[in-house]
Protein backbone atom coordinates (compact mmCIF):
# COMPACT_ATOMS: atom_id res chain seq x y z
CA UNK A 1 0.00 0.00 0.00
CA UNK A 2 1.73 3.29 -0.95
CA UNK A 3 -0.49 5.64 0.75
CA UNK A 4 -2.26 5.05 3.80
CA UNK A 5 -6.53 4.63 3.35
CA UNK A 6 -8.34 5.99 5.84
CA UNK A 7 -11.87 3.54 4.89
CA UNK A 8 -9.63 0.97 4.79
CA UNK A 9 -8.55 1.33 8.54
CA UNK A 10 -12.34 2.42 9.23
CA UNK A 11 -12.97 -1.47 7.69
CA UNK A 12 -9.99 -2.91 9.85
CA UNK A 13 -11.56 -1.15 13.10
CA UNK A 14 -14.98 -2.87 12.48
CA UNK A 15 -17.26 -6.22 13.65
CA UNK A 16 -20.13 -7.05 11.83
CA UNK A 17 -22.29 -5.67 9.34
CA UNK A 18 -25.66 -5.53 10.98
CA UNK A 19 -27.97 -2.53 11.16
CA UNK A 20 -27.70 -1.42 14.77
CA UNK A 21 -24.25 0.11 15.71
CA UNK A 22 -22.48 0.30 19.07
CA UNK A 23 -18.78 2.79 18.89
CA UNK A 24 -16.75 1.56 21.50
CA UNK A 25 -14.23 4.49 22.39
CA UNK A 26 -11.43 2.65 23.82
CA UNK A 27 -7.65 3.62 25.11
CA UNK A 28 -5.11 0.83 24.19
CA UNK A 29 -3.41 1.12 27.96
CA UNK A 30 -6.90 1.64 29.87
CA UNK A 31 -7.68 -1.52 32.26
CA UNK A 32 -11.36 -0.48 31.76
CA UNK A 33 -11.10 -0.50 27.82
CA UNK A 34 -9.49 -3.69 27.96
CA UNK A 35 -12.67 -5.56 30.25
CA UNK A 36 -14.48 -4.01 27.45
CA UNK A 37 -12.65 -5.51 24.37
CA UNK A 38 -12.84 -8.69 26.21
CA UNK A 39 -16.71 -8.68 25.80
CA UNK A 40 -16.96 -7.88 22.16
CA UNK A 41 -16.70 -11.07 20.67
CA UNK A 42 -19.17 -12.51 22.95
CA UNK A 43 -21.14 -9.64 22.44
CA UNK A 44 -21.47 -9.87 18.68
CA UNK A 45 -21.77 -13.25 18.74
CA UNK A 46 -24.64 -13.81 20.52
CA UNK A 47 -25.90 -10.63 18.33
CA UNK A 48 -25.12 -11.37 15.45
CA UNK A 49 -22.76 -10.15 13.28
CA UNK A 50 -25.88 -9.66 10.55
CA UNK A 51 -27.49 -7.43 13.12
CA UNK A 52 -24.86 -5.55 15.12
CA UNK A 53 -22.18 -3.72 13.92
CA UNK A 54 -19.54 -2.77 16.30
CA UNK A 55 -16.85 0.46 15.74
CA UNK A 56 -13.62 0.37 17.14
CA UNK A 57 -12.48 4.27 17.92
CA UNK A 58 -9.57 5.06 19.78
CA UNK A 59 -9.51 7.84 22.47
CA UNK A 60 -6.31 8.75 23.62
CA UNK A 61 -5.51 9.95 27.20
CA UNK A 62 -2.94 11.74 28.12
CA UNK A 63 -2.67 10.33 31.88
CA UNK A 64 -1.72 7.16 30.65
CA UNK A 65 1.77 8.25 29.10
CA UNK A 66 2.54 6.35 26.12
CA UNK A 67 -1.44 6.64 24.73
CA UNK A 68 -0.40 8.69 21.69
CA UNK A 69 2.12 5.70 20.31
CA UNK A 70 -0.24 2.59 21.59
CA UNK A 71 -3.25 4.18 19.88
CA UNK A 72 -0.74 5.13 16.87
CA UNK A 73 0.00 1.24 17.03
CA UNK A 74 -3.10 0.02 16.46
CA UNK A 75 -3.85 2.40 13.66
CA UNK A 76 -0.81 1.30 11.64
CA UNK A 77 -1.47 -1.88 12.34
CA UNK A 78 -5.17 -1.11 10.94
CA UNK A 79 -3.12 0.09 7.80
CA UNK A 80 -1.92 -3.69 7.24
CA UNK A 81 -2.89 -5.89 4.37
CA UNK A 82 -4.68 -7.88 6.90
CA UNK A 83 -5.80 -4.88 9.02
CA UNK A 84 -9.04 -6.27 10.84
CA UNK A 85 -6.41 -9.01 12.30
CA UNK A 86 -3.30 -7.04 13.04
CA UNK A 87 -5.51 -4.68 14.96
CA UNK A 88 -6.59 -7.73 17.36
CA UNK A 89 -3.38 -9.00 17.83
CA UNK A 90 -1.64 -5.34 18.72
CA UNK A 91 -5.22 -4.81 21.23
CA UNK A 92 -4.38 -8.19 22.39
CA UNK A 93 -0.81 -7.44 23.07
CA UNK A 94 -1.57 -4.18 24.59
CA UNK A 95 -4.54 -4.97 27.12
CA UNK A 96 -2.81 -8.37 27.93
CA UNK A 97 0.48 -6.69 29.28
CA UNK A 98 -0.80 -3.48 29.90
CA UNK A 99 1.87 -2.84 32.78
CA UNK A 100 4.57 -2.85 29.88
CA UNK A 101 2.92 0.21 28.68
CA UNK A 102 1.73 2.23 31.45
CA UNK A 103 3.62 3.60 34.63
CA UNK A 104 2.70 2.90 37.76
CA UNK A 105 -0.03 5.59 39.26
CA UNK A 106 0.65 6.91 35.94
CA UNK A 107 3.97 8.40 36.66
CA UNK A 108 6.08 6.14 37.99
CA UNK A 109 8.29 2.88 37.57
CA UNK A 110 10.74 1.22 34.87
CA UNK A 111 8.27 2.19 32.17
CA UNK A 112 9.39 5.65 32.40
CA UNK A 113 12.67 4.96 30.80
CA UNK A 114 11.24 3.69 28.05
CA UNK A 115 11.19 5.74 24.60
CA UNK A 116 8.43 5.68 22.15
CA UNK A 117 10.55 3.68 20.05
CA UNK A 118 11.18 1.05 22.33
CA UNK A 119 7.54 0.96 23.14
CA UNK A 120 6.72 0.37 19.68
CA UNK A 121 9.59 -2.49 19.20
CA UNK A 122 7.71 -4.18 22.60
CA UNK A 123 4.25 -3.61 20.64
CA UNK A 124 5.67 -5.48 17.46
CA UNK A 125 7.36 -8.32 19.74
CA UNK A 126 3.99 -9.45 21.61
CA UNK A 127 2.08 -8.97 18.23
CA UNK A 128 4.23 -10.72 16.11
CA UNK A 129 3.74 -7.80 13.54
CA UNK A 130 5.85 -5.79 11.80
CA UNK A 131 4.47 -2.18 12.70
CA UNK A 132 7.56 0.46 12.55
CA UNK A 133 7.11 1.02 8.81
CA UNK A 134 3.36 1.92 8.77
CA UNK A 135 3.73 3.81 12.17
CA UNK A 136 6.51 6.07 10.90
CA UNK A 137 4.76 7.03 7.36
CA UNK A 138 3.39 10.85 7.97
CA UNK A 139 0.42 10.06 6.46
CA UNK A 140 -0.91 7.53 9.35
CA UNK A 141 -1.46 11.12 11.12
CA UNK A 142 -4.22 11.81 9.38
CA UNK A 143 -5.98 8.62 10.91
CA UNK A 144 -4.80 9.67 14.11
CA UNK A 145 -6.31 12.92 13.79
CA UNK A 146 -9.59 11.49 12.64
CA UNK A 147 -10.23 9.47 15.83
CA UNK A 148 -9.12 12.22 18.23
CA UNK A 149 -11.88 14.61 16.23
CA UNK A 150 -14.61 12.33 15.99
CA UNK A 151 -14.28 11.77 19.57
CA UNK A 152 -14.30 15.28 20.19
CA UNK A 153 -16.95 16.12 17.56
CA UNK A 154 -18.78 13.45 20.02
CA UNK A 155 -18.14 14.72 23.29
CA UNK A 156 -16.09 11.87 24.15
CA UNK A 157 -13.87 12.61 27.17
CA UNK A 158 -13.04 8.84 28.87
CA UNK A 159 -12.76 5.57 27.81
CA UNK A 160 -14.75 3.20 27.63
CA UNK A 161 -17.29 5.63 26.29
CA UNK A 162 -20.36 3.55 24.24
CA UNK A 163 -22.89 5.20 21.36
CA UNK A 164 -26.01 3.44 20.15
CA UNK A 165 -26.61 4.54 16.39
CA UNK A 166 -24.43 7.44 17.20
CA UNK A 167 -25.99 8.50 20.68
CA UNK A 168 -24.04 8.73 24.10
CA UNK A 169 -24.80 6.02 26.38
CA UNK A 170 -23.10 7.42 29.30
CA UNK A 171 -24.55 4.49 31.67
CA UNK A 172 -23.33 1.70 29.82
CA UNK A 173 -20.04 0.36 31.13
CA UNK A 174 -17.10 -2.28 31.13
CA UNK A 175 -18.60 -3.51 34.17
CA UNK A 176 -21.68 -4.14 32.67
CA UNK A 177 -22.54 -8.06 31.33
CA UNK A 178 -22.98 -8.62 28.14
CA UNK A 179 -26.46 -9.38 28.87
CA UNK A 180 -26.75 -6.15 30.06
CA UNK A 181 -25.37 -4.70 26.74
CA UNK A 182 -27.64 -6.50 24.30
CA UNK A 183 -30.68 -5.03 26.40
CA UNK A 184 -29.10 -1.55 26.00
CA UNK A 185 -29.13 -2.40 21.93
CA UNK A 186 -32.74 -4.02 22.11
CA UNK A 187 -30.87 -7.42 20.66
CA UNK A 188 -31.67 -9.86 23.93
CA UNK A 189 -33.38 -12.84 23.23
Amino acid sequence: MTTIDLPRIQDALRLGHGPRTLDVFLEPTCPFSARAWGKLDELLARAGAERLTIRLRLQSQPWHLFSPVTTRAVLAAASLPDGAAAVRAVLGAIFTHRAEFEPADHCSGEVLDRTPRQVLARIEALSGLALAAAWERPELTAAVKWQARHARQNGIHVSPTFLIDGLAVPEMGSGETVDAWLERLGLAG
